[in-house]
This record gives C-alpha cells, structure tokens and sequence, in this order.
C-alpha cells in the first residue's frame, strides 16, 4: 500500500533529479559566461561563444564531466538515503540533508577533475554547476512536495481506508495517518466485533460495524483498502472478513500483533511460492552486503600487497628472536557459532597457552576475557607489533577467505562463548571483524559487559558509512597506538 506508492514516487523523484542534474550542466555554462561577460573574467578554455553551438563545442571538450558530475550528484543522493522517508521529512531536514550531500558530491567532483587530468578546467564553472545544482533540485522537491500536498488536500489521489480495530495499536496506526496528511490517506471508518463500539467515535472516526458487517460496508461506501490492526486471537474472525473484501476488489491489509519483539524486525518474503514473515535482529540490504563484500576484499589485497615488506621483516624477525612458528592459529568462533582459524602473528613464547592456566589469577579483565598490561609471555619483538598492531596483519587473509570482514565484533575464544549471557550471544549474529567500536574506543581500557554492548549497538545501526567512520578511527587508533596492549 503505502510502501508501493513511496517507491513509485522515489523512482519518480530519481529520474526527475537525474534530468535536473544534467539540465544544471547547459545551464551552469550559460551562468558562467553572463557571470564573465559582466565581471570582464577571463574567457574559460572551450568557451567559443554564449549560444548552442559553444556549449557543443564546450561539452564535446569536457564529455566526461558532462556525464561523470551529474551521475555522481545523483549516486550521492541514493547512497544518503535522500529519498527515504522523504514524506515524514520536513523540508528544512529534506534542504539541509541534500545540502550537505550536494557538498560531497562537489568534493568528489573536484576530485575527479583532479583524477582525470582536466589542466583547463575552468574553477568558476565548476562552482557555478554546483550551485545551479543544489538550487535546481531544492527548487524541484519545493515544488513537487508542494503539489503533492495541494493534490492530498483536495481529495486528488486519495485511498479511502476502512480500519479493522480500536484497540492501542489501531489507535496508534489511526493517529500517524492523520498527522500526515500528504501521504495521501484518508480514514472512512471503523470496525470492532464489541456491539457496545457501534456508533462511536474512536480518534474522531466513527464504529461503523462489526467485522461480520464488512462485506455490506465495503458495497455501499468507497473502500479502497480494509486493513486490519488486529490482536493475533483475532486471525479466526477475520478470514470471512477478507474474502468477502477479495469476492469485490477490495484490497486488504494485515497488521497483527503477533509478538512483542523489542530488537527484530518482521518482513514478509517468499521462499518458492511459500509466503514467509521473518523476524530478524540484523537486516541489510544485498546491495549493501555486496559493497561491504567489496570493499573487504579490495582492502585486504591493499593492505597485504602495501604492507608485504613489513610482513616480511615481521617473520624476519619474529623467526630469529624467538623459538616457535612465525604464525599463531586459534580456534575463534564466527558468524552464528561456525569455528574458523584465525591468524596472528606470534607475539608470545611458544608455549603461551600453557603457561595461561599459571597466570589467570593476574587476569585483569572482568568477564570471561583473559587480559595482562604485562604479560610475562610476550616477547621483545612481540611486544612492538603488538604496541602497533603490527601482529593483527595476517588477519586480512581471513578477510579474504569470508572468515571475518574489515569491519565487524572481534571474534571471541570458543571458552569465551561458552561463558556468555543469552543477550551477549547476539553479537554472534554478525560476521565477524578486524575492528569495530571497541577497538577505537579504548579496547582494554572498556569493561567486557560495556564491550559486548559496543558490539549489539554496532550491529543494531549498522551501515556502510558507519564501517567507513571506524576504519578512519581506527586508523588513527593504529597511529598512536591508543588502548593496545
């Protein structure tokens, strides 16, 4: 229902500012030269006159900004999410949210005028396309946002609603439809199976019947849509309900109350004819999910190939000042509980795992974690790659393997999970990382119980930008060496 309309309306949107995006170019070019031919500016490079056929001349000299700015504009807004939520926006949110975008996209462009060479690229057109720009598409949303809501107001494209339920959770529904009237709904009536309801008024709509009068409602009154917002005890009543509604045309919707789940979320999908509802603690996108794929891969092989000459030393040296192999595996637990070696370079004596049992009562880590400041066990060498996270290197190869991702929990010891509360086994519900919150906030400085609720808040407002923020942080948390151990 709601959902189709808002995809429908933001592909519209898209297209609409993809044609702004590219009439902004023609248009900057004629900014730019009434701007030179008042100021007496020099003349930019191309420019042989101010009509059609010197901006020819200009775009076929500059095709690859002609095609490339627009297009990154317009990929800019998709990835900040501009045309989400863009009805319950106010424009305010809507022109400071695509201004700070629009910026970006500016600095992108400036770097790709950089990237491909562009010598002669006039600074003045450039600055001119960006406000032309950000003036076009402010102007575009005012106005369709506008139109919009004149069209709503006046009853043009209205969907008559009939609501099934007054109980909290219709009242709630009931209640955001009406605070947001350009969404374009509009609530007929009411329906209740408690006769004592019938000719009242609940959130100023009036009980029209009982769920047995829907199928007389919907044939005497204009019912686009019946949704119920119904307790799940309700699911017998309402099937004869429904089928009357399906006999006439009239579509339905089913909001029930199936669970009172304060962390998943619930979304319908099909599984090869087999309708199901999913609730999920984690959701992502398969787009975003691929990026994130991506993005891991092509850092890790960076930062294997970059750092090759320091690996190499590392083994160098690892290998001449201390007895054992150059590599320490251990057994971590990954993504929903599957085991995988992870990879480090060794930092402590060959035997360190059994001298851990002798050293537990110095553990100075709360929890199941076990942690010393000045663990007897590492050696020289070990305690600089540590002190530089130089050891955590050989962590991009099960990267590369899908072990574990750039970004994500750190992978705990298999005795550690066995010591977990249930509400910290959810930080198992994601792959695995190198870094995350608790590695740039501190790392051994932050209680194990505040670590595990870094990891749910990580995973409960997960998204591409928040992987990239923590990877500069974490960059800088590698430079000066802050919370390692």
């Amino acid at each position: 229902m709601l959902a189709d309309k808002e995809k429908f309306i933001q592909n519209v949107f898209k297209f609409v500012d993809l044609l702004i995006l590219y009439s902004a170019f023609p248009l900057a070019y004629y900014i730019d030269e009434f701007i030179r031919h008042i100021t007496f500016w020099n003349v930019k490079a191309y420019a042989t006159s101010i009509n059609v056929s010197g901006l020819l001349y200009f775009t076929s000299k500059y095709w690859v900004m002609f095609i490339g700015f627009p297009l990154i504009w317009w990929g800019l807004y998709n990835l900040n999410k501009i045309y989400q939520d863009y009805r319950t926006r106010s424009f305010k949110n809507l022109a400071w949210i695509l201004f700070i975008t629009s910026v970006w996209a500016s600095f992108v462009c400036g770097s790709f005028i950089f990237f491909f060479k562009f010598d002669m690229a006039s600074r003045l057109f450039f600055l001119v396309y960006s406000g032309t720009a950000y003036t076009l598409i402010i102007m575009e949303k005012a106005i369709i946002l506008f139109i919009l809501e004149r069209m709503h107001a006046r009853g043009y494209n209205q969907e008559n609603l009939l609501i099934v339920g007054t109980g909290n959770r219709a009242r709630e529904f009931i209640r955001n439809v009406k605070s947001h009237s350009n969404w374009g709904l509009h609530v007929v009536g009411l329906i209740d199976d408690d006769p004592r309801y019938f000719g009242k008024e609940i959130e100023g709509f009036r009980v029209l019947g009982r769920i047995q009068d829907i199928g007389f409602i919907v044939n005497r009154l204009v019912i686009d849509r019946v949704i119920f917002v119904v307790p799940r005890i309700w699911l017998d009543r309402i099937e004869g309900a429904i089928l009357e509604c399906e006999k006439v045309g009239v579509s339905t919707s089913i909001s029930l109350d199936l669970y009172n789940l304060h962390i998943a979320k619930a979304r319908q999908t099909d599984f090869n004819g087999f309708p199901l509802l999913e609730f999920q603690t984690f959701y992502a996108k398969e787009w975003q999910l691929f990026i994130k794929r991506v993005l891991d891969i092509a850092i890790s092989l960076t930062a294997i190939l970059f750092f090759s000459p320091l690996i190499l030393l590392a083994a160098l040296l690892i290998r001449i000042t201390s007895k054992g192999p150059i590599f320490f595996k251990q057994e971590r637990i990954g993504l929903n509980g599957r085991k995988f070696q992870l990879y480090k370079f060794r930092s402590m004596v060959s035997d360190a795992e059994t001298l851990k049992d002798s050293l537990l009562h110095y553990n100075e880590m709360d929890g199941p974690v076990f942690k010393i400041k000045h663990d007897p066990r590492i050696t020289p060498i070990g305690y600089i790659i540590r002190k530089t996270s130089i050891d955590e290197i050989p962590q991009f190869f099960n990267v590369l393997k899908g072990d574990m991702s750039i970004v994500g929990p750190r992978p705990p010891l298999r005795s550690e999970v066995e010591h977990y509360e249930i509400w910290q086994r959810r930080r198992l519900s994601l792959k695995p990382g190198i870094t995350c919150i608790w590695q740039v906030s501190g790392r051994n400085k932050i209680g194990f119980e505040e670590w595990m609720r870094m990891d749910l808040e990580y995973i409960d407002h997960w998204s591409l930008a928040l992987d990239l923020k923590l990877m500069f942080r974490t960059f800088l948390v590698v430079i000066t060496g802050y919370g390692a151990q």
